[in-house]
């Protein structure tokens, strides 16, 4: 039997270990788990992305806190593990967002010599990258992200959570902007 609380709330709490956008005491904190590799991953993330700028412009700088969670599927997508490791590697450098939106941007070349061009294209320190991607330095990092999402009820991507409720109802903008605005009041 499935406890309802933990299939419904946001079970680790939002913080600064995250990779977030937006201060933890905005209005709304927005917690995506996502896969790299996941078509619909991309685009709940790029419809995230327009939405924290309408409401930026709306309601200012510190609305919203978008905060991403990794979640590969290795059994649905094999190089999703890969890229999130790359993106937490970019992490590093202060890079995770440029990271973010490259892998999204090119989720059917996610193989580790793209990993090592969009690396370098973000300028990225190569030899830094490259020792921490091979000895996966990062990978506790991921499974801790994993195992919080199994303890809030995830089971596949993309997973929301707003203001540590799962949200469940349709992924437009119209219908997800709402529910962020209504999460403020």
């Amino acid at each position: 039997m499935i406890d309802d609380h933990s299939s419904s709330s946001l079970v680790v709490p939002a913080s600064i270990q995250d990779h977030s956008q937006g201060v933890l005491s905005a209005a709304v904190v927005l917690v995506m788990y996502g896969d790299y590799q996941c078509p619909r991953s991309a685009a709940v993330y790029k419809l995230i992305k327009i939405i924290r700028q309408e409401l930026t412009v709306s309601f200012g700088e510190d609305y919203l806190c978008f905060i991403f969670r990794h979640f590969p599927q290795i059994q649905i997508h094999p190089q999703a593990q890969r890229a999130a490791q790359a993106a937490v590697a970019a992490a590093a450098q202060g890079k995770f967002w440029l990271m973010s939106d490259t892998l999204f941007d090119h989720q059917q070349r996610l193989e580790n010599g793209y990993l090592v061009e969009y690396a370098n294209d973000l300028g990225l320190d190569i030899p830094q990258f490259l020792k921490e991607l091979s000895k996966q330095v990062y990978v506790d990092r991921i499974n801790e992200d994993i195992e919080g999402g199994i303890q809030s009820g995830v089971t596949t991507t993309p997973a929301l959570f707003i203001n540590g409720i799962r949200y469940t109802e349709r992924w437009n903008t119209t219908e997800l902007m709402a529910a962020m605005i209504a999460a403020s009041y």
